[in-house]
C-alpha cells in the first residue's frame, strides 16, 4: 500500500489542503502532511511559524475527525536532492511513497527519482497567496470561510495577538 506524502508550506492550512488530506484518507487510508520550512521563516509570504502551522493543522484534523494522519516537519535544505531526502526521511522512508502536490516542479523532481506522484487540482476560489494577503490586510471576511474549523481558531488567535 502506498504511503501518501503531502509536502507544503501550508501558509495557512486552508480548506483546499483539508480536501486533499480527506482524499488521501479515503483512497489510501493514510496521509503524511510534511510541513516545509521554506527559505525564510517570517515575512509577508511566510506569516506563520512551523510550530503555528503544526498547531493549525492538528486542530483542523481533529475538528474533521481525521485521527490517522501524521504531521511531520521538514527543515529546508540547500539543494532539491537534499530537500527530497528530508521529505522522505520525515515520512519514515516508506517503501511505497506517493507524493501528492499541486506544484509541477515538485512532482517533476520526485518523478525524476522514480518516486510516484499525484497531481492535486486547485480548488476554485481558494488560493493561499490571496488568503495571506487578506490576513495581512486585516480583511477577515475575505479569508475566514476558507480556513477549516479548528485551524480557524488557531489563526484567529495568532492574528489577534499581532
Amino acid at each position: 500500500m502506498s504511503t501518501c506524502i503531502f509536502p507544503g508550506r501550508f501558509q495557512p492550512f486552508h480548506e483546499g489542503h483539508l480536501l486533499v488530506v480527506q482524499g488521501m484518507m479515503k483512497i489510501h487510508g493514510n496521509a503524511t502532511i510534511a510541513i516545509c520550512e521554506g527559505k525564510s521563516e517570517h515575512g509577508a509570504d511566510v506569516p506563520f511559524t512551523v510550530a503555528q502551522r503544526h498547531e493549525m493543522i492538528s486542530a483542523a484534523l481533529l475538528a474533521a475527525d481525521i485521527t490517522e494522519a501524521t504531521i511531520v516537519d521538514v527543515v529546508d535544505k540547500p539543494t532539491d536532492e537534499q530537500w527530497m531526502d528530508a521529505v522522505l526521511d520525515a515520512a519514515g522512508r516508506p517503501t511505497e511513497p506517493l507524493v501528492w502536490s499541486g506544484r509541477d516542479e515538485i512532482r517533476a523532481m520526485f518523478d525524476a527519482r522514480s518516486v510516484p506522484t499525484k497531481k492535486i487540482v486547485p480548488v476554485p476560489g481558494i488560493d493561499g497567496a490571496a488568503i495571506r494577503t487578506a490576513i495581512v490586510s486585516g480583511k477577515v471576511d475575505d479569508w475566514r470561510k476558507k480556513i477549516p474549523s479548528g485551524a480557524l481558531d488557531v489563526v484567529m488567535e495568532i492574528v489577534n495577538k499581532r
